[in-house]
């Protein structure tokens, strides 16, 4: 992948910063904020109104908590101009506990039209059928992902997944219990595969091996698999192209979540199979940083770190929970691109249950 010059990257950075302002103003003024940081403000020792200039001055505010979407009143995160409006609720993590929640007017429908746009017409041919092989309930992927297909002239086939139930499962010590599920939702998707003409795959990387063992993809005209819901090796990566795929069916990887969008990825033919993404600037925003805060060196493995930037979600500075390369701009997006990415703590013998993912 070809680096960007640095021409390109301070446009970028200008276009990045003029965002940052106006979305903080935006969620900071009397006439058009949130009630939860026009409240948060009063605790601050600067004025975001008159004190944000650009992306570095996000440092200024405290890293975000997931505990005060948690707690504050889906009232309290709703800008005033989006008050009275109907809202989606879409939930990330709720594994044990009260899951984190976003609400969403428009901001889903953005994110993945943007994204859309981004894919190749051969390997994701416009107007084609997609089966979506993921998570389903209250998670948005159920209908960004229908939203990507039908952007893309097509229609989406849905499973049922309940990803928690796999992981209570794992997490209770019924391999058994859990195999049954998987095998259960892997039926789903080769009756599908089977008996219409989908062209394009959505699933994560381990059920898209169990449905490789069931039916070949390429035989069936799948074209194209966007793959993500966990992290993923370099080797896993080869695997997944080579020997599961047989290089018949292109492999786009993803990486996104309900907070911050949905990220593209650099070709892994060029990156020696490892996945390396870039988050949708200047909507949202990653770094890889240390236990200061400090941006690593281009090639260390820091935290990754994320802001949102839309009028209807201002976050930032939250630590997600993974760790990652942090890699250089690139000709097509001139900004830093987390590589590599893995449950924190992973390489210091950390384990974490991914379930069907």
């Amino acid at each position: 992948m070809q680096e960007a010059d640095e021409r390109r990257v301070r446009e970028a950075r200008r276009t990045l910063d003029a965002h940052v302002r106006d979305v903080v103003r935006h969620h900071f003024s009397p006439d058009t904020g949130t009630p939860f940081w026009l409240a948060f403000a009063e605790r601050l020792d600067f004025d975001p109104l008159t004190d944000v200039h650009g992306a570095e001055d996000l440092l200024r505010f405290p890293p975000f908590d997931k505990a005060w979407l948690r707690g504050a009143a889906h009232a309290d995160w709703t800008p005033k101009g989006l008050a009275g409006r109907p809202f989606r609720i879409f939930e990330t993590g709720g594994t044990t506990g009260m899951p984190t929640q976003r609400l969403s007017w428009d901001d889903h429908l953005l994110d993945y039209t943007a994204y859309a746009d981004h894919l190749s017409d051969v390997a994701f041919p416009r107007g084609a059928s997609w089966l979506i092989a993921g998570p389903t309930g209250p998670r948005r992927l159920r209908l960004t992902m229908e939203h990507l297909a039908n952007a893309r002239g097509g229609v989406a086939y849905h499973i049922d997944l309940d990803p928690r139930w796999v992981r209570r499962l794992l997490a209770e010590g019924d391999a058994a219990g859990a195999r049954r599920y998987q095998d259960h939702v892997v039926e789903q998707a080769v009756t599908l595969l089977r008996h219409r003409p989908i062209r394009c795959v959505f699933t994560t990387p381990r059920l898209l091996e169990a449905i490789a063992e069931r039916v070949d993809l390429a035989d069936l005209g799948v074209t194209g698999v966007l793959c993500g819901g966990t992290s993923m090796s370099p080797q896993t990566v080869r695997f997944l192209v080579e020997e599961v795929l047989d290089d018949r069916v292109w492999f786009e990887p993803v990486y996104g979540n309900t907070l911050m969008g949905l990220a593209t990825a650099e070709p892994v033919v060029s990156t020696g199979y490892e996945v390396v993404y870039h988050a949708p600037q200047p909507r949202a925003v990653l770094r890889v940083v240390d236990g200061l805060g400090q941006p690593v060196p281009y090639g260390e493995r820091g935290q990754v770190e994320l802001s949102t930037l839309t009028e209807e979600f201002f976050m930032p500075r939250l630590l997600e929970r993974d760790e990652a390369i942090r890699r250089p701009p690139t000709a097509e997006q001139p900004w830093d691109g987390v590589g590599d990415v893995r449950p924190f703590g992973t390489g210091a013998g950390r384990t974490t249950i991914e379930g069907v993912y």
